[in-house]
């Protein structure tokens, strides 16, 4: 909306605002760089009030407020200049548009439809493509695994339990830590079945084939032996280590029947 002031003059002589500004700056010497310096006002708003292109400037307030400013800086009348300006305005105004119109592709930047969908076509291929090579074996000439599925037993059919496995006949000899404590467990030819440090609660099944096991410990009392399940006593009191003793079932049972 134009901010028109009653009774506001037209331009004298004809002579519009920036004419009058252009003329007055010239006959003082100076140059619209100087006029920037004085004012602050961008060169681009200077030139749009000299050559009456206020449709350039943001708003009347400004090219109101820009043409106070430059009549200060060259002592001109800035009250008249402003008068002046007003009745110009109220015809000449064009404010630029808040909103620059929708600016439609140029048709030849648009691909065509039927090329657009081609193109995503493709890229599903090449998806589904892709997803085929890693996922199965039809590119790579390989023969799928048959698959097998696990026959039920058929409805009434009397199935045969299948027994427990029985202990060995030697016996299944457990060594159990207490504690944490260090043990080398080997045959009779000297070749190491075990040797580390085992932890607490951590159990070692020496194998029924073993031919001679014998074991080497430095706390025999941190050690649980069992054959069978069945406990055995301690291999040792735990005052000193103990080496080359037989572990085997039957150096176990001999053992204990000597109350050794």
């Amino acid at each position: 909306m134009v901010d028109e002031v009653a009774g506001s003059p037209a331009p004298l002589g004809g002579e519009r605002v920036g004419d009058r500004l252009r003329a007055a700056r010239e006959a003082a010497g100076l140059t619209l760089a100087d006029i920037g310096q004085r004012t602050r006002i961008p060169l681009r708003h200077l030139e749009a009030i000299e050559t009456s292109t206020y449709a350039s400037l943001p708003s009347i307030t400004y090219a109101m407020g820009f043409v106070r400013a430059y009549a200060r800086a060259i002592g001109a009348d800035e009250v008249s200049l402003a008068n002046s300006l007003r009745g110009e305005l109220s015809t000449t105004w064009a404010p630029k548009p808040r909103h620059e119109p929708y600016a439609l592709a140029e048709p030849a930047r648009v691909p065509p439809r039927g090329l657009a969908m081609a193109g995503v076509l493709v890229a599903i291929l090449i998806v589904v493509g892709i997803g085929l090579w890693y996922g199965t074996s039809i590119f790579r000439g390989e023969e799928a695994a048959p698959m097998t599925v696990a026959e039920a037993p058929a409805p009434n059919t009397v199935t045969t339990p299948v027994p427990a496995p029985t202990p060995s006949p030697a016996g299944l000899v457990r060594l159990t830590a207490t504690d944490e404590v260090w043990v080398r467990v080997y045959d009779a030819a000297n070749d190491t079945l075990l040797m580390k440090t085992m932890q607490k609660g951590e159990t070692y099944d020496v194998p029924v084939t073993a031919k001679g096991p014998q074991i080497n410990i430095g706390r025999p009392d941190k050690l649980a032996v069992t054959i069978d399940g069945q406990a055995v006593p301690a291999l040792g009191s735990g005052e000193r280590p103990i080496k080359d003793i037989g572990i085997s079932a039957e150096a176990l049972r001999a053992r204990a029947a000597a109350g050794a």
